[in-house]
């Protein structure tokens, strides 16, 4: 069996003396592993890197084996961002979390939208809101997507500025003023406006992380990344 398709390197670990097994979330096949001859040598070592984005063609005798990866570069995020130490955690952040998605599952939107904040990755005053985006859609892959679409509470579309804990859905500035201090401030990026502002980015970290703990993390009973602990605390030095 054989196939080829493109992806982006979410993580690569050792494999014999010469080689290495790379995860890759790929855009039609999902997140596959495959090995690499050759992988820890100079020649293949810059190239599998998290972020990475790469040709890819697996081959094995059989669906369900383990397969072989060859590899072509695309796009060599990693090398561009390896000095600038914020940039570096946004990107392991996302691809430690990418790796919750189920082996061997498409997920094209995903994908995509992942692209996309690696392209913004040099633009700091756009990447972090997108990066919030993405876990946006990572819960909403996973089936704990937020309903943001109107107020939990009365039903209404207009001045959502609230999200509830409980249910995962916005809640009105009316509705939700008495129990304010129990509610998550709704960020005006994931209401419509462009771009998040430091404060807002922070908000939206918050929201997003404690939806991944409570659906995700927490039932698995394992930490959250520490890349994405790390990301969380940095940016919120820069807001302050």
């Amino acid at each position: 069996m054989e196939w080829r398709d493109e992806g982006i390197i979410l993580a690569v670990r050792p494999h014999g003396e010469t080689a290495a097994i790379a995860e890759i979330l790929t855009q039609t096949h999902g997140r596959c592993l495959g090995l690499v001859r050759g992988g820890r040598g100079r020649r293949l070592r810059p190239m599998l890197q998290p972020g990475n984005h790469v040709d890819v063609t697996w081959h094995a005798r059989l669906e369900e084996h383990l397969g072989h990866f060859v590899l072509e570069p695309l796009h060599l995020q990693a090398g561009l961002i390896i000095d600038e130490p914020l940039r570096l955690l946004g990107v392991t952040s996302l691809t430690a979390l990418a790796q919750l998605l189920p082996e061997r599952e498409p997920h094209p939107r995903l994908f995509s939208a992942l692209q996309v904040v690696l392209a913004a990755i040099d633009q700091d005053h756009i990447w972090p809101a997108l990066l919030v985006r993405w876990e946006m859609g990572l819960l909403d892959e996973l089936g704990f997507g937020l309903d943001l679409s109107k107020c939990a509470a009365t039903g209404q579309e207009a001045d959502l500025i609230y999200v509830s804990p409980k249910s995962g859905r916005a809640v009105s500035r009316e509705a939700g003023l008495p129990y304010h201090q129990r509610l998550f401030l709704l960020p005006a990026f994931l209401r419509g406006a462009e771009h998040g502002g430091g404060a807002d980015v922070m908000e939206g970290l918050r929201l997003t992380g404690y939806f991944l703990e409570r659906h995700v993390f927490g039932p698995r009973a394992v930490d959250m990344p520490q890349s994405r602990q790390m990301l969380q605390e940095k940016l919120g030095q820069r807001t302050h």
